[in-house]
């Protein structure tokens, strides 16, 4: 998860189906939060290294299982009227809500799993509202890394949160049965 930018709120709401055009303007990553249009810097050295290591791990149980799909920063329509669209920095759909013909637009509905990793211009109530609209439209689990502070927060809705310390070891049984790692696999 990078810094964000918001467009002014005089500026008009635009759709999920207008996003695309903006995305295509730049390099920068953008969501779309009840329609207003939130530009990303890029993500620094160590949030990509975290990304690709959890991504391996997660890839290495679940698709020998044939669990669902992993992803990266894929754009949810989590909301519509106005729309929200949010592409958390890992997510996981499970085998049988995957569509059987190819997709290039939106996910409509939320993952099972978001990931997200935080980047030292993230602020509290940033990731507080992105854990809210992801466990407020049916997410199962949201995963918050914490590189300063070396810690991998667990969210689950009407659950209190819980926070794995380096040392520690990050479960996913409710969304990934069987999934198990060190929480220093993920930050070294």
């Amino acid at each position: 998860m990078q810094k964000t930018f918001t467009m002014r709120d005089t500026s008009p709401l635009v759709t999920a189906e207008e996003l695309p055009a903006i995305v295509a303007r730049d390099d920068y990553r953008y969501e779309l939060v009840a329609g207003r249009v939130i530009r990303m810097s890029p993500p620094g050295w160590q949030h990509g290294v975290i990304v690709v290591r959890l991504l391996a791990l997660l890839d290495a149980h679940v698709r020998p299982r044939r669990l669902g799909a992993l992803v990266t920063e894929v754009g949810f329509k989590l909301r519509s009227n106005p729309d929200t669209v949010r592409g958390p920095d890992i997510s996981f759909v499970r085998q049988d809500r995957l569509p059987a013909e190819k997709k290039f637009d939106y996910w409509s509905g939320a993952p099972d799993l978001a990931i997200e990793v935080l980047s030292p211009g993230n602020t509290p109530r940033d990731i507080s509202a992105r854990v809210s609209d992801y466990l407020s439209t049916g997410v199962s689990e949201v995963v918050v890394i914490d590189p300063a502070a070396e810690t991998v927060t667990r969210h689950r809705a009407g659950q209190q949160s819980q926070v794995i310390p380096r040392g520690g070891e990050l479960h996913l049984d409710d969304v990934l049965p069987g999934f198990r790692c060190a929480v220093n696999d993920i930050l070294e």
